[in-house]
């Protein structure tokens, strides 16, 4: 059991717009998206074309959020609906401005387009109201206002409040789960399979199976000393967030410095997915951990975004702080698909961002417990060849064998400056 005074213990509110892009359509034709069931897609790409949203109506017909036309069932007749993500930004901004009567702006915390962090904890005593009175005098209002309905979380930290929203509140008929630190061992140690907890992809979720781990209680039991071998400093993340730590606030992603960083972007010509995306991912860690030897720096903090293609026009982007600077191209490699094999939701993609951030001088080589010192100076001594090699002779005069496989774009890009032709 998890003693709450050793940890935050906020009153922290997370809110989501239920089926958001296709309940906006709803609402523009005054239409109640739990009992029409309409589609939000691109019609002109016909039966293959990946559902962005669906209306509450069509899920509980079974209908997945994320699904190709031609999965749904022949039967299930539908309205097909082109989405507008201009409006879709509209009716955010709404209910942002809402969320911002009740708190202040370095209170509050937009995760997503339909989703939002409130930090309530200084404002109960004004309101004079429980934090699920609030809760639920938000949700009204939002409702009264836009026509949007939402469901939401809360508990004492981001992480509870986020996963008390995710696995609960769709159970209430006022979409509202409330979650403490008593309820970590009965609740949250119960979810399987690991996916559906905040921060698990279908990927992670495989490698974590491999270890025997299944549901989210194994991992909070699992050894931490071998998930931080095994994942760095996300293990250890992974099993602080098991056991329900989470001692991240609202002001660190208001008050984060902007340190210098290192960062490369690339929209890519076609749509990518899981089996040729890490190519990518390889040759541009290529082009920014170069850059950092080249200047004499060393990242602490390693960042990948990932965009989606137009159609869906989302993506994420989440960064991790390292337990000791690196120059290592491998390194970060291996950072950046921890990264990506935790958040990627099997969607094509077209644009990807790699960030060193947190930049340090380069002051000698960092010792890994883990490693051997032979080891890392060798892999020193590689990467300081090569970056002389490409110095001297140009970007192409050294490449890896997967440049030439036909996914790859390294050579093209080490053609032009700026990226643009030479």
């Amino acid at each position: 059991m998890i003693e709450e005074n050793v940890f935050n213990k906020r009153n922290i509110i997370c809110i989501d717009l239920k089926s958001f892009f296709a309940s906006c359509e709803c609402v523009e034709r005054k239409l109640d998206p739990f009992k029409v069931p309409l589609v939000v897609a691109n019609p002109k790409q016909g039966n293959g074309a990946i559902t962005l949203a669906i209306t509450p109506y069509l899920k509980k017909m079974g209908i997945k959020s994320r699904t190709r036309l031609y999965e749904i069932p022949p039967h299930i007749k539908y309205q097909i609906v082109p989405p507008r993500m201009s409006l879709y930004a509209k009716k955010s901004a709404e209910v942002v401005k809402i969320y911002l009567d009740y708190v202040a702006e370095e209170d509050l915390h937009i995760y997503s387009i339909d989703e939002c962090f409130l930090d309530v904890t200084d404002y109960l005593k004004m309101y004079q109201k429980t934090d699920y009175e609030l809760a639920l005098e938000i949700l009204q209002v939002i409702e009264k206002k836009t026509g949007l309905t939402a469901t939401c979380g809360i508990g004492p930290n981001l992480l509870l409040a986020k996963v008390a929203m995710d696995i609960e509140a769709k159970k209430y008929k006022n979409g509202i789960a409330k979650w403490t630190y008593e309820d970590v061992p009965t609740k949250l140690w119960a979810i399987t399979p690991l996916s559906k907890m905040w921060g698990i992809g279908a990927r992670l979720e495989k490698r974590l199976n491999y270890l025997n781990i299944y549901t989210v209680g194994d991992l909070a039991k699992y050894d931490r000393g071998k998930l931080k071998d095994k994942f760095g400093i996300m293990g250890t993340e992974l099993w602080n967030h098991a056991n329900g730590i989470d001692l991240s606030r609202i002001s660190d992603y208001k008050n984060q410095t902007k340190d210098q960083s290192y960062s490369h972007s690339q929209v890519l010509f076609k749509d990518y997915n899981e089996q040729n995306i890490k190519l990518i991912i390889e040759e541009m860690v290529d082009v920014v951990a170069r850059r950092l030897r080249q200047n004499h720096k060393q990242t602490t903090l390693v960042g990948l975004g990932i965009g989606y293609s137009k159609e869906i026009n989302n993506g994420f982007y989440h960064s991790f702080k390292l337990d000791a600077p690196t120059d290592s191209t491998k390194e970060i490699i291996e950072h950046c698909f921890l990264i990506f094999d935790r958040y990627y939701n099997f969607l094509p993609i077209r644009k990807v961002t790699i960030v060193c951030g947190g930049l340090v001088e380069k002051s000698g080589v960092q010792l890994n417990l883990f490693e051997p010192l032979e080891k890392v100076e060798e892999e020193a001594k590689i990467n300081q060849i090569i970056d002389d090699i490409k110095d001297k002779y140009g970007k192409n005069s050294l490449i890896k064998a997967s440049s030439l496989l036909p996914d790859s774009t390294a050579i093209e890009r080490n053609k032009k400056i700026g990226g643009h032709n030479a």
